[in-house]
């Protein structure tokens, strides 16, 4: 039976996202160098995103490239931003041509000015696209996010557009990223670590999280399948009940 017909579509998460952790190890358990697992890595961000599109869920968002990651090795950093420029622009068509949106989240100033217009551009080609929006969060921190966000409303505070009382917690979650999206629903890591390393703090209040040892390039359908199939599963209160929950249940179906 393949995913689709296993799982009913009004039980789907609507917006997955994941920590995309194990291409070094994956690499050096190959004997190659750490980059080589970066590269064979893009294959499973094509496999995700063919399910997502297969399941109708309509948001993906991936962790490509940490706000701490800059501290790795310099020849790592190198590659990792070339890869990153590579597949911008070998990929996008692909994308566009099965009505996916692409979008790059996070902090782009770090980025050179090619990488930057490349971006821009694939954002613009994609815009319309309907069947799937992919977040590459990019130079991306959960901290940086929130601390963004804040500085969006104090400006506005500074110009008098807006008092300090009037601040609350609706207003700062029109300022985080992928505001316009739907609520993370399920937040997925690869590689065995049991963390989040500050991806999607504010995002995750009512995440699902699932962890798989799996390391990335080895993360397949089938892999994405059972984390689904797992969230499918999970009884979700949002601070109610388990009977609350039964009871909202009961009424939907009625």
């Amino acid at each position: 039976m393949t995913a689709q017909t296993q799982l009913k579509p009004q039980s789907l998460p609507q917006h997955v996202a994941i920590i995309m952790d194990g291409n070094g190890r994956w690499a050096q358990r190959q004997g190659k160098p750490r980059v080589w697992g970066h590269k064979k890595g893009v294959e499973a961000v094509r496999r995700s995103v063919s399910l997502c599109r297969e399941l109708g869920i309509p948001s993906l968002t991936l962790f490509a490239f940490s706000s701490e990651n800059w501290r790795r090795p310099e020849d790592e950093v190198s590659t990792l931003m070339q890869l990153f420029l590579m597949v911008l622009q070998t990929e996008v068509k692909t994308l566009h041509k099965h009505n996916v949106r692409l979008k790059v989240v996070g902090d782009l100033t770090a980025f050179s000015d090619k990488l930057k217009a490349n971006i821009a551009k694939a954002e613009q080609l994609t815009a319309n696209n309907t069947a799937l929006t992919l977040n590459i969060a990019a130079n991306y921190g959960g901290r940086w996010d929130i601390t963004h966000a804040a500085q969006a409303l104090a400006k506005q505070v500074q110009a008098g557009s807006l008092a300090p009382e009037q601040i609350t917690e609706e207003l700062l979650a029109q300022q985080i990223q992928m505001h316009d999206q739907p609520e993370l629903d399920l937040l997925i890591r690869t590689g065995g670590d049991l963390r989040i390393s500050n991806f999607l703090l504010w995002q995750a209040a009512y995440a699902e999280f699932w962890f798989t040892d799996t390391l990335w390039p080895d993360f397949d359908q089938q892999v994405f399948s059972d984390a689904i199939a797992a969230f499918v599963n999970r009884e979700r209160r949002f601070g109610c009940t388990a009977e609350q929950v039964r009871q909202l249940a009961a009424l939907a179906k009625g």
